[in-house]
């Protein structure tokens, strides 16, 4: 039986019809292309009087199929299912074709971007005859939901769910949460206490009811699908007994081996071989730095264990594997300083007084290893001159091409504790000033006024090669200032490096465990980055704060909260649906080669060793087709893309080669359909 196929096509204000003849392709549609019972177009098919025209049609036509051309499916594809749905028509009986990004937005030529538009249309037209109703299936939720990163995203989203009533695992690799944050000292346009602000939520979370708080910690391995995933935890050995520590300190006050602390200290202070990161840490359990401490070393000292009042050490401790089954988890993972060490002509790790911006923080925080004096190397010399440099690592196609966003603001900030604390004259190197948020810009016209001096040109090099007497002593920053239009000179004590925001080193491994994917500079690939930014193409994977790229602490609090509030409505709900177009396997025809199951980017191919045979895990399958290109045996066939479908689609797609040439009569100009 003949199919009755309805065609809309919409002009998206002028966005479509600005370059293609949307009047006259609705016209053909509806004249030439056989099986189409309905053409029309329309200035918004979005809109609801668009959505109401496909739905009315359907009920009075009697449609059985749909053909909208618009804009791309990834923004209107559910809302025109949607519609059809509500008529009564299956709604993958309905096919979107996109005349906006892939014709209109793409040709200057009206009447060659008209012709690709019929082009898009008549394929189809011609493909949704041959599409099969499904049905979309649904799976239970469990109410855990796993976060992995402690820093302040992941601290976020870990308190909204707690407080909603729902149970949270909270990974962190390091011994404390708090990430990065907990090593400034102020935070920008506010100038607010970073530690005042952090601590109250990490204690919050350490004492939380609904939170399971899994520190010195790291993701070994994650299986299942949304809704029930199961999650091997590795639970590293912190050689003392969690559960009888009472947070004391008396096994690191006497500990005899200081070691120099390159993690929270960023190589500014030292620590002892069992230590806590900072006096504010959560939890308040110390660990045993292996390679450095005395015992396992040289199997002598014990000290700890000697002293400790509740008997909480324990040197053969081992590291632990934990499982836990989550419906959902939240990637918070954060950020990696760049290694000032790339740009070798800037000095750092050669030339005493050249500092990284994390390095300063620590110098300049009250809890740092000067007590918030700022002094040079020597631990003594107060600077008088200070230069802080822009875009260290950033915006440079040798590092990083991206912009890291916060390091203007920081940068300020920075100068600011230095106008502050010191009578310095600080100088501001800088490319462009970006001060594109809340109170930003506010902040910069203060350090106006405070006198710091800004000076725009990227920085060509920092040396102490003096050539006259002034220079004798100093660090010089050789620039060019664009303003002046010349070759500028400045001589100064301490270099400040802003270096860039780079993904974590192992970020693109953890996403592989995890089934998401990464951009080419390893930040966490999101579903949209305007309409889906915290949702990712692994349905329940969720991404938060700095792993998705680069932004400050207000963005990354907000999308830690968003992350979460997606979870809970998930959890809320009960039941999440899966699309139904996923792979299947004719389980007569599988030779149990495997070469899908190596294939399939989102490990949703397992193989059934008893049976020799491999089998889709209809969950985790996101329908991509790359294992039913791949199967050598033809065994896997994929919904909604069946090769019948995809024939009938090329034969439509070059519709204009069936056109007969001459005087033809009517019937024999329509577009033929005989898909294989």
């Amino acid at each position: 039986m003949a199919e009755k196929v309805g065609v809309y096509v919409c002009h998206c204000g002028s966005n479509i019809a600005g370059k293609v003849d949307v009047e006259d392709v609705a016209k053909w549609a509806g004249e030439k292309v056989k099986d189409v019972a309905v053409s029309r177009d329309y200035k918004f098919m979005c809109s609801s009087l668009g959505q109401k025209l496909v739905e009315d049609d359907i009920r009075e036509q009697g449609l059985t199929r749909v053909v909208v051309a618009a804009c791309s499916p990834h923004l209107h594809e559910k809302t025109f299912r949607r519609a059809c749905s509500n008529a009564g028509l299956n709604p993958y009986l309905m096919e979107m074709t996109n005349i906006r990004e892939h014709c209109s937005w793409v040709h200057k030529d009206r009447a060659a971007a008209t012709e690709k538009a019929r082009s898009l249309v008549s394929a189809s037209i011609e493909r949704v005859k041959f599409q099969e109703p499904l049905e979309p299936m649904f799976v239970d939720v469990n109410r855990a939901t796993l976060v992995i990163g402690g820093g302040i995203a992941g601290l976020q989203a870990t308190l909204e769910l707690a407080d909603a009533g729902y149970p949270v695992y909270l990974v962190e690799r390091q011994p404390s949460i708090g990430g990065h944050m907990a090593q400034f000292d102020k935070t920008f346009p506010t100038l607010d206490c970073s530690a005042c602000i952090l601590t109250p939520k990490m204690s919050e979370v350490g004492q939380h009811e609904n939170v399971t708080l899994l520190t010195y910690a790291e993701l070994e391995e994650v299986s299942g699908s949304v809704g029930n995933f199961k999650v091997r935890i590795r639970q590293k050995a912190r050689h003392v007994v969690f559960d009888d520590c009472t947070g004391c300190g008396i096994c690191v006050e006497k500990c005899p081996r200081k070691v120099l602390d390159t993690e929270f200290e960023a190589g500014m202070g030292n620590r002892k071989a069992i230590y806590m990161p900072f006096p504010q840490a959560v939890p308040r359990v110390p660990v045993i730095d292996t390679e450095s401490c005395i015992w396992f070393e040289r199997q002598k000292c014990r000290a700890c264990e000697k002293l400790c009042p509740t008997n909480a050490i324990d040197f053969d401790q081992e590291d632990e594997m934990i499982e836990i089954e989550v419906g959902n988890i939240i990637m918070a993972t954060g950020w990696d300083a760049f290694d000032t060490r790339k740009i070798p002509q800037y000095g750092y790790g050669r030339l005493a007084n050249v500092y990284t911006s994390l390095e300063f923080e620590r110098l300049c925080n009250a809890a740092g290893p000067t007590n918030g004096k700022i002094v040079l190397r020597d631990g003594k010399t107060e600077p008088k001159s200070v230069a802080i440099v822009h875009c260290v690592g950033s915006r440079d196609e040798r590092h990083n091409p991206y912009c890291s966003g916060i390091c203007c603001m920081a940068s300020l900030k920075l100068g600011h504790l230095v106008l502050e604390k010191t009578d310095a004259e600080v100088y501001s190197f800088y490319i462009d000033m970006r001060t594109n948020q809340k109170n930003y810009e506010e902040f910069y016209q203060r350090l106006l006024g405070e006198g710091m001096r800004f000076v725009r040109g990227k920085v060509a090099e920092v040396t102490d090669a003096a050539r006259k007497p002034s220079e004798q002593g100093k660090l010089i920053v050789q620039c060019e200032d664009t303003l002046v239009g010349r070759q500028q000179r400045f001589p100064v004590d301490m270099v400040i490096l802003m270096g860039a925001i780079e993904p974590q080193v192992d970020a693109r491994e953890m996403g592989l465990k995890c089934g998401i994917s990464c951009s080419m500079e390893g930040w966490y690939t999101e579903r949209h980055p305007k309409l889906d930014p915290v949702a990712t193409m692994t349905d329940g994977i969720f991404v938060a704060g700095a792993c998705q790229g680069p932004k400050d602490i207000p963005a990354s609090v907000a999308q830690g909260a968003a992350a979460a509030a997606r979870v809970a409505g998930m959890i809320t709900k009960g039941k999440v649906m899966i699309e139904p177009i996923v792979a299947s396997i004719d389980e007569e025809g599988c030779s149990g080669c495997r070469i899908c199951n190596n294939l399939c980017p989102y490990n949703a191919i397992e193989y059934d060793a008893e049976a020799k045979v491999s089998r889709v895990i209809t969950a985790l399958c996101k329908g991509c087709g790359t294992c039913v290109s791949a199967c050598p045996a033809g065994a896997i066939r994929g919904a909604h893309f069946s090769d019948r479908q995809i024939f009938a689609e090329i034969q439509g797609a070059l519709w204009d080669a069936w056109q007969p040439r001459g005087g033809a009569s009517e019937e024999a100009e329509a577009v033929p359909v005989s898909a294989p």
